[in-house]
């Protein structure tokens, strides 16, 4: 299912039919304050962006009006857990265009929830805003401790590592799990390695035995929504 309703009637109407739209998402220079009277009354977030920035989120093309639906885009570590979906861990991933790129990918796949467990300056975070496309608007992104994310999770771990014994496909990897990728030097940490339920390997039948971290959280992404299917 989309997350998305587009275009100003089509959310005009789910507002007025009390859908549980979670945000919505506005031209800065469009006239819609018709949106934004009913948002404030039903107590919705508004975000305003550039007739650019609509068009790229956009399923559908040029629209004024997107509204955000099922996901709610914050929360605690704690709250996370408690919601259903996939949620992605990072683990020990330390460059932040590679995590920006990762939490848009996790959001444009329909994901509940990024966890990083890496500290991250303020000026790191809006390389990361920035990297995702500025997803972090619409998917919680969570920081913290490996001990943290452990002791909180409540669903399987899958993890993808070049130790694991099957491919992706060969898994399961549809309902709650927490799908977690490592730092491309280091790998995915041992805590979290004996902390998984299972561990995949992708294919790599050439010389240089690694993927790029996004080909991985790619792989991942494409072939959850694959099995949901």
């Amino acid at each position: 299912m989309s997350l998305q309703i587009t275009g100003e009637a089509d959310v005009i109407k789910a507002l007025k039919n009390g859908v549980d739209i979670k945000m919505v998402l506005v031209d800065r220079d469009e006239d819609c304050s018709e949106i934004i009277q009913l948002c404030e009354e039903m107590k919705i977030k508004v975000t305003e962006g550039s007739a650019t920035d609509l068009w790229r989120m956009s399923a559908n093309g040029q629209q004024k009006v997107l509204a955000l639906v099922e996901r709610e885009p914050s929360g605690t570590l704690e709250e996370v857990f408690e919601r259903e979906g996939a949620i992605w861990l990072f683990d020990g991933v330390e460059y932040a265009p590679n995590l920006g790129f990762g939490v848009r990918t996790a959001e444009v796949s329909g994901a509940t929830a990024v966890i990083i467990n890496v500290s991250k300056t303020h000026e790191e975070r809006r390389t990361i805003r920035r990297a995702s496309m500025r997803a972090t608007r619409f998917i919680p992104v969570v920081y913290a401790t490996t001990e943290e994310i452990l002791a909180a999770c409540n669903r399987r771990i899958v993890v993808a590592e070049d130790v694991g014994g099957k491919a992706p496909w060969e898994s399961d990897l549809t309902g709650d799990v927490m799908l977690v990728v490592g730092a491309e030097n280091a790998g995915v940490s041992k805590e979290v390695l004996d902390a998984a339920d299972e561990i995949v390997r992708l294919p790599m039948p050439g010389f240089i035995p690694s993927y790029n971290l996004q080909v991985a959280i790619s792989s991942l992404a494409i072939e959850r929504l694959r099995q949901l299917e």
